[in-house]
């Protein structure tokens, strides 16, 4: 059965991917007041290691991520990269969101290249790799596609190859099938682990859904209802790899880690959903 973990899940002496000490971040209002979104986080994910974050709206999951990624800097504590403190952009990570991030202009082909060409690989080498890299994520006969000619869940495939085709290593990944309908986001979500599979890059996934956390993640990170946000829950995914995202669902050890987890979100979501409506 599922358990309660501390952060550092897998214990090796290798520094963690992704480390994040005592964070904090805070905004300022056009009042002139100081909002904290996130306070005193710390969350470690190892080399390998793919971490879900789940919360209420509005706790500051996208804000953790952001961190990691280096787009905004910690009120306070530090954040680490593979032992070494980031000061700025995370050149080691690639960077999925929840809004498409294609160029409506470009093919699919030119889209996933594209990831490539600006860090100057040549258009006659990054076109083939980014060929590839279609197949492989089953668009091989859609290249001369442009998005709007593409379905939200192809569109979706395109946006992942054009990050994976660069090879970083840490995949921050922010609520990235949350348009998409249920069919669609179990599809994308086997996708995803056949790909990771592959090469056990370390993953910070951002959800509100607790099943897609628990059937694709080896670590569940529950945060508390801002304002001053905190992580109050990481629990460890026992369930045996490889997964289908739909057959996974129907195990009783699933549904035993999620009761149990959803006892500890379940105050926090509805608290969360009070402060949107009380706004």
């Amino acid at each position: 059965m599922a358990a309660s973990a501390s952060n550092n899940a897998q214990q090796t002496g290798s520094p963690a991917a992704v480390s994040l000490d005592q964070v904090s971040v805070a905004f300022r209002l056009a009042g002139g007041g100081v909002y904290t979104a996130v306070e005193h986080a710390t969350l470690n994910v190892a080399d390998g290691e793919f971490v879900s974050i789940v919360g209420p709206t509005g706790c500051g999951k996208s804000t953790l991520l952001n961190v990691a990624a280096g787009l905004l800097g910690p009120a306070a504590g530090h954040a680490e990269i593979f032992g070494a403190p980031l000061t700025g952009l995370n050149r080691q990570a690639g960077y999925l969101f929840q809004a498409d991030a294609l160029f409506p202009w470009k093919t699919a082909l030119e889209n996933v290249a594209i990831g490539l060409e600006t860090a100057g690989t040549p258009s006659r080498e990054a076109r083939p790799r980014a060929r590839d890299w279609l197949k492989r994520v089953g668009l091989g006969s859609f290249a001369d596609r442009y998005p709007h000619m593409l379905s939200g869940g192809q569109r979706k495939r395109v946006g992942l190859a054009q990050v994976l085709i660069r090879d970083p290593k840490i995949l921050l990944m922010d609520e990235p099938f949350g348009p998409l309908d249920a069919q669609t986001r179990q599809i994308m979500g086997n996708l995803l682990l056949d790909l990771w599979s592959a090469d056990r890059k370390a993953v910070l996934f951002v959800t509100h859904d607790l099943e897609e956390a628990i059937a694709l993640s080896d670590r569940v990170v529950i945060m508390s209802a801002g304002p001053a946000s905190r992580i109050i829950g990481d629990w460890t995914v026992t369930l045996s790899r490889p997964r289908d995202t739909s057959e996974i669902k129907l195990e009783p050890a699933f549904h035993a880690l999620h009761r149990e987890i959803w006892q500890s979100l379940k105050a926090e979501v509805i608290k969360g959903y009070e402060q949107t409506e009380g706004g």
